[in-house]
């Protein structure tokens, strides 16, 4: 299905927030919407549809679903065109508007179902652009755009001032960087699987980070942070803020100081009675992904002639300097152009805050999706299950540090340990060579949810804690590899959680010395008979030290869709996990529906 517009995209500002080499290409669309449409924006535009005051026959009644924050706008627009006895070819044009969220809305059109309205109003082209991706979906024709508004980052006064704003500017990365670090200054968001502005906000974070030494490192374990305080909609995001004066509200660590924010959203917030000092807000310097309202037809070939012409008359009415102001009024921008300063300062912006500076190229869907597989495998619940080597060779010194490759394995460890919240599900293992019997291996704490506890025994994060820092090398021990590899991941299958990212993380410094176990080639293929794409767990396995071989661990996690990775400093385990888990989600295969 094609994308549609009428030659003025941007419906309500006649400025289109995409490059004009994009608008050229929707203006050709535009052809094919107005024939199916029965050349209604031609009619309109060249005075040949009747708009007078009278209204003959029946009028034409439309149910448009917009997001919650543009509804109250789009209500006042309809309830004024019903008073003005707004026409389309003659008829009264009767527009109900229905204020619901939009990845609801999304979910219903995703399900081939109708949502009950003719026209769509979501706060994001985001949402467009997945229906349009999905061949079973109910169709949607977007015709043009109603308001924008940027995204960045609200703060309350004394959060703010503390980062230097307004003088200081930063960009994404550093935004976030800055607010995570402070354990005081507690930062939410909403859900990007639920809302576009956290959506956008991650997408430019994660891009950001990819430019970054070390940034994808950094962007997961923001991610993870960032996900113990998300809310599920942007409406239910500002009800976090403090409720003192002062923005700290002492002794509530549920409160946040700041937020990922829609400018409109800072707006209203300080447009409210409650809302005390209001909010200061951050403009990135990097750019400042912007909500751009689109205008939707729902199933259009459904529609009747007359409801194709009537659901674009309104959008037309729209664009009168009376509907503009309507929207201007709730802190929308209705114009790229012309920026209001006043609608700025009512939001918490304030020079030298980039607040004038252009949105840039939208993100691609292939950004956008990339960016939400990672956040869903890295914030996801986890069921991870570590094997650790134990064998002699663990003793060696690791050079410049004085402690051995096993103590600085175990402090890395404790260091990935510390990222995971009390959903999720740790276990630990270690191997050497008949170190239980005739077994090569040892489960020391079986798989188990973080935040259980056994009596008298603590909490599996206290478990986990005291057999990490009690892992020593064995005396004269050596890699039993294949037959230990083998049994932790018949066990990660056979335990696999549904809703969970599922994984076996095998750690080891050197190559297998167990003459009698299984061969590497058998262990491939068991491997590869044992995965299964619908319900994957990735094997990771890291090589650490010099004498490990990384294409023998790229071979054996290649097997069930995981990867093989090398340090030659075991301090660097932590950040190899984090990297292993960031590409899991960008390929998009390893995580349950």
């Amino acid at each position: 299905m094609g994308r549609h517009s009428l030659p003025d995209q941007y419906g309500a500002g006649g400025s289109d927030p995409r490059p004009r080499a994009r608008r050229r290409t929707v203006a050709i669309a535009t052809v094919l919407v107005l024939t199916v449409a029965g050349g209604t924006a031609a009619a309109v535009q060249g005075g040949l549809l009747s708009f007078g005051s009278s209204c003959r026959d029946e009028a034409v009644r439309l149910e448009l679903a917009a997001s919650p924050d543009v509804a109250p706008a789009l209500r006042s627009a309809a309830e004024r065109a019903r008073d003005e006895n707004l026409t389309s070819d003659g008829r009264c044009v009767d527009i109900t508007v229905t204020a619901r969220e939009s990845y609801k809305v999304r979910d219903t059109l995703a399900a081939g179902k109708d949502p009950g309205v003719q026209v769509w109003v979501p706060d994001s082209d985001v949402w467009v652009e997945q229906i349009s991706a999905d061949g079973d979906a109910t169709e949607v024709a977007r015709v043009g755009n109603v308001a924008s508004s940027p995204v960045g980052m609200a703060m309350v006064p004394a959060a703010a001032k503390s980062l230097g704003w307004p003088k200081k500017t930063y960009g994404w990365l550093e935004l976030a960087g800055a607010a995570l670090q402070d354990d005081s200054l507690k930062l939410g968001a909403a859900d990007p699987a639920r809302s576009a502005t956290g959506l956008l906000a991650l997408t430019r974070l994660t891009s950001a980070a990819g430019q970054a030494a070390g940034g994808e490192t950094r962007a997961a374990a923001m991610m993870k942070a960032l996900s113990q305080r998300i809310s599920d909609s942007d409406g239910q995001l500002v009800e976090t803020l403090p409720r003192d004066a002062s923005g700290t509200e002492q002794g509530n660590p549920k409160r946040n100081q700041a937020l990922v924010l829609s400018e409109q959203a800072a707006f209203a917030h300080n447009s409210s009675a409650e809302s005390g000092d209001g909010l200061d807000f951050f403009y990135p310097k990097d750019g400042s992904p912007r909500l751009d309202y689109p205008y939707a037809l729902v199933d259009e070939t459904r529609l009747t002639t007359d409801e194709s012409r009537a659901a674009i008359r309104f959008m037309t009415y729209l664009r009168k300097p009376e509907q503009e102001q309507l929207l201007t009024d709730r802190g929308f921008r209705t114009s790229d152009d012309q920026v209001s300063k006043t609608l700025v300062a009512k939001a918490g912006g304030e020079v030298p805050q980039p607040y004038t500076e252009p949105a840039g190229e939208p993100a691609s869907a292939a950004a956008l999706q990339e960016a939400l597989g990672t956040w869903t495998i890295t914030v996801q619940s986890a069921r991870i299950t570590t094997v650790v080597d134990a064998s002699s060779s663990m003793s060696e010194a690791v050079p410049g540090t004085g402690r051995s490759r096993m103590d600085v394995t175990k402090a890395s460890l404790l260091q990935a340990l510390a990222t995971f919240t009390q959903e999720d599900e740790i276990g630990l293992w270690e191997f050497s060579t008949k170190l239980d019997g005739d077994k090569d291996y040892k489960v020391l704490v079986p798989t188990e949810r973080l935040g259980d506890s056994a009596d008298g025994a603590g909490t599996q994060r206290e478990r986990l804690s005291a057999a990490f820092g009690g892992l020593e090398p064995v005396p004269g021990g050596a890699t039993g590899l294949y037959d230990t590899t083998l049994a932790a991941y018949k066990a990660a299958t056979s335990s696999y959680a549904e809703g969970k990212f599922n994984a076996l993380v095998v750690l080891t410094d050197g190559v297998n010395q167990d003459p009698g176990s299984i061969s590497r080639g058998a262990l491939v293929s068991e491997l590869e008979k044992l995965s299964r794409p619908e319900r994957p767990v990735p094997l990771i396995v890291i090589a650490v030290g010099p004498d490990a071989d990384r294409a023998e661990a790229e071979q054996l996690a290649e097997a069930t869709g995981g990867s093989g990775q090398q340090v030659n400093n075991p301090a660097q385990i932590h950040t190899v996990i984090l990297n292993a888990i960031v590409a899991a989600g960008a390929q998009g295969g390893s995580v349950s529906d």
